[in-house]
């Protein structure tokens, strides 16, 4: 799932990113509460762990930010603020959990896990192409119902094109937004994991899915 980490702390924010690429997550992490909403703006996200200390925009004029959005991500707020009122005053503005620093990692994840669970329609989250069908949640894929096996790298890469369908990923992007579980990442390992998507995708049935147009990069087109 698509995890958008809002934390100024520069020492916590990588940590938490690189706990949360290991567990299988696709996270984009931001210092401030003008690019978290600036991310909101641009790109889907299913979670949000969100600080509420942020500098210039901060986390409770993020969840502002939120408000009267039909399809809006679920939001873990993560602060050092352990009063009731701050709990309270979070949660009234649409968070959905709230847990005070210092934290243990698992039971962030456990968390994460739960928000993604509570979704009144996970259906809704399933995306869907032809006879493809990728479930974010329970992180499968089916082509004419049969499951296909894919690495977890192939998985992110091809829920990140179907979320973005008509939009270009250059290699630098895609490496951004898969970072975590491989630093010695380049562009060419970038070709060989689009190399093996697409040769496991036409061995199911699917060809020419993910298209490549030079100069700008990697994308699923629109119908």
């Amino acid at each position: 799932m698509n995890v958008l980490l809002v934390e100024d702390s520069t020492r916590l924010r990588d940590s938490l990113g690189r706990g949360l690429s290991g567990a299988g997550f696709t996270v984009d992490a931001v210092a401030n509460g003008v690019l978290a909403c600036q991310h909101l703006d641009t790109y889907e996200y299913e979670l949000i762990v969100l600080d509420l200390g942020l500098p210039g925009v901060d986390g409770m004029g993020v969840l502002r930010h939120l408000q009267g959005r039909q399809v809006r991500p679920r939001v873990l707020v993560l602060s050092a603020r352990d009063q009731v009122s701050d709990r309270v005053e979070a949660l009234n503005r649409g968070a959905d959990d709230y847990m005070v620093k210092p934290f243990a990692f698992d039971e962030i994840l456990a968390r994460l896990h739960a928000l993604s669970r509570r979704s009144k329609d996970a259906q809704s989250l399933q995306l869907t192409l032809g006879s493809l069908a990728l479930d974010p949640v329970a992180r499968t894929i089916h082509v004419h119902g049969e499951p296909l096996a894919l690495t977890p790298r192939e998985f992110s890469l091809l829920e990140l094109l179907l979320r973005h369908r008509g939009r270009a990923f250059s290699k630098s992007q895609i490496l951004d937004r898969l970072s975590g579980t491989e630093s010695s990442a380049s562009d060419r390992s970038v070709e060989v994991l689009v190399f093996g998507l697409r040769k496991k995708l036409e061995q199911s049935g699917v060809k020419d899915l993910v298209q490549n147009r030079r100069g700008f990069g990697y994308l699923i087109a629109n119908a």
